[in-house]
């Protein structure tokens, strides 16, 4: 079965491009494309994607702007957001918008097809592509977030696993790294949301990376 894919881009050659790239993989299927934000919503009640990509810049509606009407609708179709190096800002305002994790438009399509993979299993990706550049720039504007009055000290196997997290790794490939078994990992990364006062894997990043954990 592949996973059904939908694509929100207004640049003609680079929607194109992705979805050349994505007819290569035999675990994918573009059901769907769009060429602004605002036809977002619509066009998930058309194509019934499994995963939505979506670029952070269009007119009309923006992607960010797309995310807020997807969840003022109830639509719970996971998003990966695409976007460039100097979209840092945006980035972080996508990722509390609800999006799942964030690439490249360079992307290849291993890292494409596996970012697709990951989120529809129901994980969340900070790609290790984004380099420390990205990162730092993710920190400079993460002063917006909500303060933590009080967080419990992480080990040092915790704040592993989350640097891991934070590279978009499933708890399957963590506990590979960090020769545990699936099951150890799963019970460090619930114990992390805990201690970070977060509800899911990205929100943990975030909120590690303003409060210079990571």
């Amino acid at each position: 079965m592949k996973i059904r894919v939908m694509l929100a881009e207004d640049q003609n050659l680079v929607r194109q491009g992705i979805c050349s790239l994505l007819e290569l993989s035999e675990n994918i299927e573009v059901v769907g494309q769009v060429e602004d934000g605002s036809g977002v919503v619509e066009g998930i009640g058309k194509c019934n994607p499994d995963v939505l990509l979506l670029d952070i810049r269009m007119p009309k509606m923006s992607g960010i702007e797309a995310l807020h009407a997807m969840n003022r609708n109830g639509i719970a179709v996971p998003a990966i957001i695409l976007t460039t190096f100097d979209d840092n800002r945006l980035v972080l305002e996508g990722l509390e918008a609800g999006a799942k994790g964030f690439l490249l438009k360079d992307v290849s399509l291993d890292s494409l097809v596996s970012a697709i993979e990951k989120v529809y299993q129901g994980e969340t990706l900070v790609q290790p592509a984004i380099t420390e550049r990205t990162l730092k720039g993710l920190s400079s504007f993460a002063s917006g977030l909500e303060d933590v009055a009080a967080v419990t000290e992480l080990s040092t196997k915790e704040l592993e696993v989350l640097r891991l997290m934070a590279g978009g790794y499933s708890n399957r490939e963590i506990s590979l790294a960090v020769h545990k078994s699936e099951g150890t990992v799963k019970n460090q990364v619930s114990s992390i949301l805990e201690k970070l006062d977060v509800r899911d894997r990205t929100q943990a990043v975030l909120r590690a990376i303003n409060l210079g954990i990571i």
